[in-house]
């Protein structure tokens, strides 16, 4: 017994002395924190302020997380708010977007390598900027590097070549400017590359047709120009999205395993590959908005997997075969603004159940809004004796060219010695001007693509009750049959009843008569879509019940819509408010504005096909019992797009969508110009409003119209950036209108800058008591 006690003891001394493995040594203790003083005191690193503890034990949030394994750091994940959102950068910094111009990216790499060990490296939206030094290569253990939405310039350091260990290289929303790199089918293990929304131009590398272990190639909103090559060996691939490029090659082949492909918006010519008819895992398609000819494989409607295809804004003609079978999981077809003619093939007939379809703007028979069918043979011939001119006009080029090849040549090799001198610091700088409509990265970006999930979706999903479909006996139960009592409101699009579920649960009950254009079938597809639309900021919709008991069935169709139930009135009301207390100030209205943005900005850009038109009123946003903000009425156009493009007479779908996607900035520059003034003077109408916009341009005007809660509440750079912002969006030019991501950008800055100045008010008060 005695000799088992000393065994015991001796154990539990020896297990004393065994070091922690995950316990951080000094050494790299003190790199963390010069790190945090190259990117000048982030907040999300706030907690390694005067924390004696380890800093391997500290919990990992959404924003910052430390990782180690043997006494060393092997993943620093850090995700800031310096968010990119600017149009011109020329590498140098830019206040209140960048780091300052004390920050020395080379030295805050040189630091950075000295984390030996380090396999995950993710740097988001701190406001790095320089060129990435080519010392990076130093970190040789790395396996994911992530410096999205950064100002990295120039072009990505060949030296990365040498990281063997890399399966993840993202660089998005950056402005690097050169030649994407010949180099990468050097990294061995790389599996994802992703550098959307740069400056990249040049040809796409055909060293990338040769990385067989590449899952996922995201290259899109760059300038990528040229041939995109035979990528069928590729056998790994599953998503390749390089929309808005200019690459201009006939399609190439595709490997077999494709789940998403993402092309639209380039040049790509000729007619669609009878290959793609073959890709048997194909879930989404989109060749929209490029010059594709011929008649597209019929095989490709019927793929077993595919559920989105797009191939609107090309010119594509012929006749589609009348009948074959579409694939069961088809959800959604665009073949809108193409030549296309004779009947439309029966499973994509308008009168189809089974799914969305798309078809304005061709010269289809038995079918709305279409051209005659002579538009459509006038642009095939046009374009076969078009053929024969540029034949004769190239034999005549290329006589001239030779002449003309000579003499600039002699003119370029004068300039170039010339410019050599100035060549290294030029290179890296931008031109002026740069792409309007190139998206920055959207974090939360949901790609068509089932793999690819946006977070602010999940974020709105998480905690939310399932969708599920009510019977009309529940809603009868809830509301007291839909008693008077009952009635919250009522609009242009129904009535509003307040109902309690069985289980406690109070709800929002709206009723939609609708005239019937659509089967039952199809409007719980429709509904499908519009249960996926889950956002922190938007009304939970709950589920729905179709009334089938109508009597008069085929010219009506009764609705219901479930939502979750918000106590606590609208933003209209609020901004009524006169009780001391309850009158919202300049930073809870901008509070506010922020969540409607994200709203309307994850409907545009988060679910395919996104949704436009979404009833924007101060009335529509309700606020919770945390005065968290939330949409309502949104997605009403999904239901009701049949009745609302008979109003649009005969417009095409496209410029029918464009025009709602510019109603909802149009209207929300009246909830802006509703949150300066308030309702007082927003009820006088909206001719008064627009007169009085002038006002704006000086302080006297401002004090006669803007809303005292807000003058004494804001300060005068946090106003200014929000009446410039509404002047934009109630501009009656449509193309100078801003869209939702410079939106929600401005307004995020204009609430850091009152947030600033309120805390300087604070520190100014303490100081004088």
């Amino acid at each position: 017994m005695g000799c088992l006690k000393i065994f015991v003891i001796v154990v539990f001394m020896w297990a004393l002395l065994i070091p922690n493995t995950h316990q951080l040594g000094s050494y790299e203790t003190q790199i963390l924190l010069q790190l945090r003083r190259h990117l000048e005191y982030p907040v999300q690193l706030d907690v390694l302020e005067n924390y004696n503890g380890d800093f391997c034990s500290l919990g990992s949030t959404l924003n910052m997380s430390i990782i180690c394994e043997n006494n060393s750091v092997t993943e620093l994940k850090i995700k800031g708010d310096k968010l990119v959102k600017v149009n011109e950068f020329h590498g140098v910094a830019v206040p209140n977007n960048t780091l300052s111009e004390r920050f020395s990216i080379d030295s805050f790499v040189t630091t950075l390598t000295r984390l030996s060990s380090l396999k995950v490296l993710t740097l988001v939206s701190l406001g790095i900027w320089g060129p990435l030094p080519v010392k990076i290569h130093r970190l040789s253990s790395l396996e994911v590097l992530d410096m999205s939405s950064n100002f990295l310039f120039g072009k990505v350091p060949s030296e990365l070549s040498t990281m063997v260990k890399l399966h993840t290289l993202t660089f998005d929303a950056n402005f690097f400017n050169e030649s994407l790199p010949e180099w990468l089918d050097l990294l061995p293990n790389i599996t994802i590359l992703s550098m959307k929304n740069n400056r990249l131009k040049g040809k796409f590398p055909h060293s990338i047709s040769k990385i067989t272990c590449l899952t996922d190639i995201i290259l899109s909103h760059n300038a990528l120009s040229g041939e995109l090559p035979d990528l069928s060996a590729l056998s790994n691939l599953h998503l390749l999205d390089l929309r808005e490029n200019h690459l201009d090659s006939e399609l190439p082949l595709l490997p077999q395993g494709l789940t998403t492909i993402l092309l639209s918006s380039n040049a790509f010519s000729g007619e669609v590959p009878e290959e793609f008819g073959k890709l048997n895992l194909l879930q989404h398609l989109d060749l929209s908005n490029n010059a594709l000819t011929g008649t597209p494989p019929a095989d490709l409607f019927s793929l077993p997997s595919i559920s989105y295809l797009n191939l609107a804004l090309n010119v594509l003609s012929g006749s589609l075969p009348e009948h074959f079978n579409c694939g069961s999981e088809l959800g959604f077809v665009d073949i809108s603004d193409n030549r296309l003619l004779g009947m439309l093939p029966s499973c994509l007939n308008a009168s189809s159940d089974k799914r969305i379809v798309k078809v304005s703007g061709n010269c289809l028979l038995d079918t709305q809004y279409q051209h005659s069918e002579s538009y459509c043979k006038q642009v095939s011939l046009a374009k076969k004796q078009t053929t024969g001119k540029e034949i004769a006009i190239l034999v005549g080029v290329v006589g001239g060219t030779v002449i003309l090849v000579v003499f600039l040549a002699v003119v370029l090799l004068i300039f170039c010695r010339r410019q050599h001198a100035r060549h290294d610091v030029d290179r890296y700088m931008f031109p002026k001007v740069v792409q309007d409509n190139a998206q920055p990265n959207i974090s939360a970006e949901l790609l068509a693509n089932a793999r690819i999930i946006s977070q602010t979706a999940a974020l709105g999903s998480q905690g939310a009750p399932s969708y599920r479909v009510f019977s009309m006996e529940e809603l009868e139960e809830a509301t007291e049959i839909f008693d008077k009592s009952a009635l919250l409101g009522e609009g242009s699009i129904g009535k509003i009843y307040k109902g309690k579920l069985e289980n406690g649960t109070y709800v929002a009950v709206r009723e939609l008569t609708v005239h019937r254009r659509c089967t039952s079938w199809n409007f719980k597809l429709r509904m499908d879509l519009l249960s996926k639309f889950r956002h922190p900021h938007l009304v939970c919709l709950l589920g729905h019940c179709i009334d089938d008991g109508v009597q008069d069935d085929s010219t009506v169709h009764r609705l219901f819509l479930v939502y979750e139930f918000i106590p606590c009135g609208n933003f209209r009301a609020r901004l009524s408010e006169t009780t001391p207390g309850k009158v919202l100030n300049w930073s809870d209205r901008l509070v506010v504005l922020i969540g409607v943005a994200k709203a309307v900005h994850f409907l545009h850009t988060g679910v395919i096909p996104p949704s436009f038109g979404n009833s924007l009123k101060t009335d529509s946003i309700l606020l919770d019992e945390y005065q968290i903000a939330k949409l309502s009425d949104y997605g009403m156009s999904i239901l009701t797009e049949e009745s609302e493009k008979v109003e649009a007479k005969g417009d095409g779908h496209n410029a029918w969508n464009m025009r709602k996607k510019e109603d909802d900035v149009y209207n929300f520059g009246f909830i802006l110009l509703e949150s300066l003034v308030g309702p007082f003077f927003s009820g006088k109408g909206e001719t008064f409003l627009l007169n009085e916009m002038t006002s704006f341009g000086s302080q006297d005007g401002r004090r006669k119209i803007v809303d005292p809660a807000v003058l004494t509440t804001s300060s005068q750079e946090s106003l200014s950036i929000v009446i410039s912002l509404t002047n934009k969006c109630i501009s009656p030019e449509s193309q100078s209108r801003p869209s939702f991501e410079d939106v929600l950008w401005n307004l995020q800055y204009a609430a850091q800058v009152q947030a600033t100045a309120d805390t300087d008010q604070r520190s100014d008060a303490t100081s004088l008591s």
